[in-house]
């Protein structure tokens, strides 16, 4: 066995560090830290209006901030897609 061995994975080791990583891949699907954003935007509102709902119900207001949340987070995903489905389709020339 040489000391030096040809890596498996070469493409995972030149990032230096999971920061350099994350933010990578940031750049490659930006839809899903905007997704995540606006998940917890959803649920810290959420939790804000909890106190202050009045007399509406308990599970009722959990059940909006349920579908507020699913649907920010489908949302973005669609968005993600689309964004793709224009990089790849359109803008990306014919060979």
């Amino acid at each position: 066995m040489s000391p030096r061995q040809e890596s498996v994975y070469p493409e995972y080791e030149t990032d230096s560090s999971q920061t350099s990583k994350l933010i990578r891949k940031f750049k490659e699907t930006p839809f899903v830290p905007i997704g995540m954003a606006g998940f917890a935007a959803v649920v810290g509102y959420g939790l804000y209006r909890l106190k202050h709902r009045g007399d509406m119900k308990m599970s009722l207001h959990l059940i909006h901030m349920r579908v507020a949340a699913q649907g920010f987070v489908v949302g973005a995903i669609t968005c993600g897609v689309l964004y793709s489905m224009f990089r790849e389709y359109v803008v990306k020339p014919k060979e």
